[in-house]
């Protein structure tokens, strides 16, 4: 059972809420981390196409970062692909906890093209406002949600490379963490307690992994803490 808070009466309906969720604060964050995200291209002499273009087919920062770090090194195109892609693999536990509860029936074709919607701030969002719908109207709302998301970061990522040289570079980077930022407060509104106390752990061990092993940190930290976080959980439902 679920708590259906926003009843809608289609998935047009659905669609457009999505929509205008997205057009607030979410898009507003993505639209300035991917201006933070021009701003890097400009610095390590990439051409305002590259830029727009990784938005456009890869919209995934972190990995888009790491293109750009890594093209700026003059690493190879394999090397560039492989490093791009391993930064995605967060996206099949993110993908595993959402597709679940959109229903087996109402999934289609569709769904091959609204996966490339699926950033951290679409899923913070869904996974936080999906239990207030129809599990019916699930898929057409976080289409509408990640359509809009998408859209508002192509405009900023050129926009931040036109500003790079009016801007300073320590501002407009900087910009690029207030995605991670709004996805961890996004998910602190989820309603399992697991995550709040993993949230809580990664950001107390994280700097800790740095001291210890500075290239794997960030992959410890989430691995400790949200292990520990599970172990705590259960210890206090039992």
């Amino acid at each position: 059972m679920t708590n259906v808070h926003w009843p809608l009466d289609s998935g047009r309906a659905a669609f457009l809420k999505g929509c205008k969720d997205a057009l607030g604060v979410p898009a507003a964050v993505l639209f300035a981390g991917m201006m933070g995200f021009g701003a890097l291209c400009h610095s390590v002499g990439l051409s305002a196409w590259a830029a727009a273009g990784t938005t456009i087919f890869m919209f995934a920062l972190p990995g888009q970062v790491v293109f750009a770090e890594m093209v700026a090194t003059g690493a190879s195109g394999l090397v560039i692909g492989v490093a791009a892609m391993l930064t995605a693999t967060r996206f099949m536990p993110m993908t595993l906890a959402l597709l679940p509860q959109i229903p087996l029936n109402r999934r289609g074709r569709w769904l091959y093209g609204a996966v490339h919607f699926l950033s951290m701030t679409s899923w913070a969002i869904a996974m936080r406002d999906f239990p207030k719908l129809d599990p019916v109207h699930r898929g057409p709302y976080f289409a509408g949600l990640g359509l809009v998301c998408w859209l508002c970061s192509i405009p900023g990522t050129v926009l931040g490379y036109l500003l790079a040289g009016e801007v300073p570079l320590a501002i407009t980077l900087a910009l690029v963490f207030l995605n991670p930022l709004f996805f961890l407060l996004s998910f602190t509104e989820v309603r399992p307690r697991a995550n709040r106390l993993a949230i809580g752990l990664g950001a107390a061990i994280g700097p800790l992994t740095y001291l210890a092993a500075p290239n794997a940190s960030l992959f410890s930290a989430g691995l400790i803490g949200g292990s520990l976080a599970y172990l705590l959980n259960r210890l206090m439902r039992s």
